[in-house]
């Protein structure tokens, strides 16, 4: 990926080196109220709007010191207490683990160069609907950070998007992880988990966030999982269709896409599953097969637009 060539955002900040403060409850607001299906119509995707729901820490991928034998693994990126452990919870800070020298100014600057381009991107598909695209700001932490509406994120939890903040949460340390644990290496790997957590931004923006999270009140948990399937899977897409911008740019290289997919592969629920435990509970998934991430991914490419993912009212595999 030819990353040096895109233009910086200025909305990212860099909080690597500073310790993660005490533990807040996310603030739940007042809930959207409209009524109609989830995604009932484009106009409604493209149009949607309301008021600040029960908002969710949205993380790409749970991983590492998953412990116990619980559900985390399938569940933290929608819990609402940020699954903080009793111990943090009763800490006033809680030391980073990585140290910002571990990250070099090089990461940093590819960041900045992948959210400048998700920028302009995003900005000119929304001008093309009559609408404003409202920037998102991309915090770089190490170890543990304390967001403003979302609780409190550390390293073990992936990157995420705060609803509340409208902000993307990453430690670049999941960079190396996804060489180094996940075999998905390079550097579009990184660049679609970025697109992927904007991809939750454009959701927010959209309204589709607000009424995700007011159906997934009245269902049971399987129900819930299964909705918030196709929540990711939308995301998926939106990272695709991203892709196909920046192959028009020239940015691409060759093998990119290849490793984009290989990194869709890596955080399937089912490949995550099977490495933790052994099997596979498919009630229990919350961001979609594999399979399902890498085909929702390359419909994004291969559409180039906004139309074709809706994944609430359509078969999903």
């Amino acid at each position: 990926m030819k990353w040096e060539d895109l233009r910086k955002s200025r909305n990212i900040k860099d909080r690597r080196g500073q310790r993660g403060g005490r533990n807040s409850m996310p603030n739940f607001g007042g809930g959207s109220n409209r009524s109609g299906g989830m995604g009932s119509s484009l106009l409604w995707l493209l149009l949607g709007s309301g008021g600040k729901s029960k908002w969710i820490l949205i993380a790409v991928v749970a991983f590492m010191l998953i412990g116990g034998g619980g559900s985390g693994l399938f569940d933290l990126g929608f819990n609402t207490d940020n699954n903080v452990s009793q111990t943090q919870r009763q800490g006033d800070v809680l030391q980073n683990d990585s140290l910002a020298a571990d990250t070099t100014d090089a990461e940093y600057e590819f960041l900045s160069a992948v959210l400048g381009s998700t920028e302009d991107f995003w900005a000119q598909e929304f001008e093309r609907y009559g609408l404003e695209y409202r920037y998102p700001t991309l915090v770089v932490f190490s170890g543990s950070v304390e967001t403003e509406g979302c609780g409190f994120g550390t390293t073990q939890v992936g990157p995420f998007y705060c609803p509340a903040d409208e902000t993307l949460y990453i430690d670049l340390q999941f960079y190396r992880d996804l060489t180094n644990q996940y075999d998905a290496p390079g550097d579009f790997a990184m660049a679609y988990v970025v697109a992927h957590e904007v991809g939750h931004h454009v959701q927010n923006l959209l309204g589709t966030m607000d009424e995700f999270n007011s159906a997934r009140q009245r269902m049971s948990e399987s129900q819930a999982n299964a909705l918030t399937v196709r929540l990711e899977l939308q995301a998926d897409y939106f990272s695709g269709v991203w892709a196909r911008y920046v192959e028009g740019e020239g940015i691409l290289e060759r093998g990119d896409i290849q490793e984009a997919m290989q990194a869709a592969h890596a955080v399937g629920d089912d490949t995550l599953q099977e490495e933790a435990y052994g099997r596979v509970m498919p009630d229990s998934f919350t961001h979609g097969t594999s399979q399902q991430r890498q085909e929702w991914f390359m419909r994004g490419f291969e559409s180039g637009t906004i139309e074709g993912g809706d994944t609430f009212n359509t078969s999903i595999d």
